[in-house]
This record gives structure tokens, sequence and C-alpha cells, in this order.
């Protein structure tokens, strides 16, 4: 039987308004609620030192919780001028070692833009700045995830991600549903068949192991023509997706994928819902 993980992005509002403060605290929190995995949220930059790093991923291994890590927003695979582009290399090396320092298995890296370039040349430019990571970086057991993203005018259509990630053995899919949802202006993921066709193209892409341990991110984004506008919460029923199609997928296919939610304020609570949902198909 498939063995889904599910975690937050990042601590919800109800942990700090429980009065605790310190993310190193998060790994007992989400175990005591049932959780198994939680994505450790560098969007804005690396802040943490080693120290802090490093016992944030000892209370994990203690409570047996998954960790991943979200590389900086300001990474630009597919930036038009080489400095930047050297600077997101330099990120992500860094993304890499704190990893190493929680104990994350998989790093999540924003694919870049194609808003002024034609996408073509946008994938060309990531293509060259993932060869020279993978260069760079050496041997790692850490996967770089690259990250289906929401925005129209951004790299990071399920296909544009699949064919990064042939680069090297080192990528793997990072599938947002809500992304993938928002940048087709909603109804991409109307039933379980919608889901599973996602499952069945990273396998044949990739292969199926890759397909079978998925790492997700999950939750309900509003849209607009242009794309991703905001992340909401799953109680949301005015944009999707919905997740109960997507958990019937999980459990026709004896999938174990770790879904991160990325819920608005409430990321642990809906990772549990979702749990939930997924195992009340079990009974």
């Amino acid at each position: 039987m498939g063995n889904p993980l599910f975690g937050p992005a990042g601590n919800s509002d109800s942990f700090y308004a429980g009065g605790l403060k310190h993310t190193y605290q998060a790994p007992a929190w989400l175990a005591s609620m049932g959780l198994g995995a939680y994505e450790y949220q560098a969007g804005n930059g690396l802040t943490a030192g080693e120290a802090t790093l490093r016992r944030i991923g000892e209370e994990a291994k203690k409570y047996n919780i998954a960790m991943s890590l979200h590389t900086p927003y300001f990474i630009s695979l597919s930036g038009t001028n080489p400095e930047i582009r050297a600077k997101s290399i330099h990120y992500i090396l860094q993304s890499l070692r704190a990893a190493e320092f929680l104990g994350a298995d998989i790093i999540v890296i924003h694919t870049g833009s194609a808003a002024k370039i034609s996408r073509g040349e946008a994938l060309a430019l990531a293509r060259d700045t993932l060869e020279k990571t993978v260069e760079a970086a050496g041997d790692t057991r850490i996967k770089l995830g690259l990250e289906t993203m929401g925005k129209v005018n951004q790299l990071g259509t399920l296909d544009e991600v699949l064919d990064l990630c042939k680069i090297s053995p080192c990528f793997v899919p990072v599938v947002d549903f809500g992304h993938l949802n928002a940048r087709g202006a909603g109804g991409q993921f109307p039933d379980a068949d919608s889901y599973a066709r996602v499952f069945d193209t990273i396998a044949d892409r990739l292969g199926e192991d890759i397909a079978i341990n998925l790492h997700c991110h999950f939750s309900k984004i509003e849209y607009t023509q242009a794309g991703e506008r905001r992340h909401l919460t799953l109680s949301d029923e005015v944009y999707g997706p919905d997740f109960l199609p997507l958990a019937e997928t999980i459990v026709r296919y004896d999938l174990s994928p770790r879904i991160i939610c990325e819920s608005d304020g409430t990321m642990a609570e809906d990772a549990l819902a979702m749990q939930e949902i997924y195992r009340s198909l079990l009974r």
C-alpha cells in the first residue's frame, strides 16, 4: 500500500497563536497532529545559521518528519543577465548546504520567467543554468526539485519542467497542482482521471519511481487570465482545485507522494484535512 506523507509549507498561524515561536518546535507540533512532512521556507532568503538549521533537522529526525526546503524566490534560472544567473547558482548551492543541515532530501526551485523573451529562449537559458548548477554541486544525495509554476508568463508548465529534469538524474519535478490549475484558468482537475494523467505523463517521461514518490504542493489558488493571484484555504468553494479526486488517484494508483500544503495561514490544518480525506478512502 502507498504511504503518502502530508505536511505544511512553513508554520501555520495557529503555531504562533499557541505560543510557539521557533521552527525547531515545529516537528514535535506536527507529530502531535499526526503529520509526517515539513517544508522549510527560505523564499525570502536563507537567514538562519548552521546551528539553527541543524537543531531543526535533529528535531525532525527525532519525530520522523520528512524535510524539504524551498529555495529563495529571487533565483532566476532564465535571467538574461549572466550575473543574475551566476548568483542564482550560488543561492542553489547555499540551499543544498542548508538542506544538508536540515536533513532534507529535496530542495524546491522556481523555474524562471518567460515574460520578456520567448519560451524557447527562456528554456535554453534555464537549461544552461541548471547544467552549470549540476557541475558546481558535484555529487549530492539531495534532489533538486523543479516546480511547476502558476503564472502564464513563467516557465513551469508540466512539459517544461519534465524537459528540464532530463538534464540530470539530480533533477525531479515538483508538481504544484494549484499552480497548474491557476495557469490554466481553472478546470484543469475536474476528476481523478485528470490528476492521473499528470502521474502517467511523469512515469512515461522520467520513470515510474519518480511518479510514485512525487513531491507535490497543493492549495486552492485564486487566479486571473494571467494565472495565479493568491493562495487560499482548503475551505474556499470558488476556486480549485478539489483535493478529493487527487486522493482517489493516490489510492487507485497506490502512490506514495509527499504533499506539502501551501494554504494561506492554515497549512498544517489543511494538510491534516487532506490526510483525513485520503485515509477515509482506505476504510
